[in-house]
């Protein structure tokens, strides 16, 4: 099926632009001014903000629960807040666990509504050039590294962890262990540092869960633009949300947080999944989004 959306106002971090989009088989085939096809179906967005669906981390879904526990986790998480796809990850403390923890991961998220990626996080002292190379093996998209003796940064072997991680580049995320919360900003000063200094793909400051993945991020990872956008060749993902005084000058991240009851309409892959305060829950319609190449996409 063809049709065109047209007149949307779409929002692209804190950037507004008007266009029409072309839409074939789910995907997007077009966008410009406008489009003169009149055998097409047309829908007038005019009256809407358009942004593409987000991506959300999060490490805490409950995979173990019961079926009911799950389906309301994930709609209160996620589909009420316009999110269609979520990164998550595997926690381990030895290399040899890798590969049976993601598959169960995976096994378990079989039934996801929503499209899912996984990635790792392991404590420093198992950031070695093995495990870097079974996380490429696996096609990882990220490996969460968390630092809870910020000292020994210094003794990782940098040069084999950057020869280890090429061509595949996943990127390192930092995350401050508890015990040196109060010292985050020394902390985080120093990985950047050495990240740069080493030329490590990486990502500086740690990421929050139950955030929306900025488009930087994402596309470190590999996933961006195949998630969290509308550009020519995508599949067809967005949410609306009603125009008003108080959504006027805003950008991607205010509207997911402080203007929910706004969203009204959620399209994943060019199906309906919440229209209105009625979210259609489908088991088994995500997919398990395998990231080909970090960093491809030129932003």
């Amino acid at each position: 099926m063809s049709y065109i959306i047209e007149n949307a106002n779409i929002l692209k971090q804190s950037q507004f632009s008007k266009c029409s989009i072309l839409i074939k088989e789910n995907r997007i085939a077009g966008l410009k001014q406008s489009f003169n096809h009149e055998k097409f179906m047309k829908m007038n967005a005019e009256t809407f903000i358009m942004t593409p669906t987000y991506c959300q981390l999060d490490a805490k879904i409950p995979i173990d629960s019961p079926n009911h526990v799950v389906k309301e986790y994930i709609i209160k998480q996620f589909l009420l807040k316009g999110s269609t796809t979520f990164l998550t990850y595997v926690k381990i403390s030895n290399e040899n666990e890798l590969t049976n923890k993601l598959k169960a991961t995976k096994t378990a998220l079989l039934n996801s509504p929503i499209d899912f990626s996984i990635g790792v996080f392991i404590p420093l002292k198992l950031l070695t050039p093995t495990l870097i190379r079974k996380c490429k093996k696996e096609q990882l998209p990220a490996i969460f590294v968390e630092i809870n003796e910020w000292d020994r940064l210094e003794d990782i072997p940098w040069t084999w962890i950057r020869e280890a991680l090429f061509p595949f580049n996943s990127p390192l995320i930092p995350v401050i262990s508890s015990m040196l919360k109060k010292e985050t900003k020394k902390v985080l000063s120093k990985w950047k540092y050495i990240m740069i200094k080493g030329k490590i793909p990486s990502i500086f400051d740690e990421l929050e869960d139950n955030q929306p993945l900025s488009i930087n991020v994402l596309n470190k990872m590999g996933l961006y633009p195949r998630v969290a956008s509308l550009m020519h060749g995508t599949e067809i993902s967005y949410n609306l949300y009603l125009q008003g005084n108080e959504v006027k000058n805003v950008d991607e991240e205010k509207l997911f947080h402080y203007h929910e009851d706004k969203l009204v309409v959620t399209v994943h892959k060019g199906k309906v999944v919440r229209s209105g305060k009625e979210v259609l829950f489908k088991p088994g319609n995500g997919e398990y989004v395998k990231v080909r190449t970090p960093s491809y996409f030129s932003l």
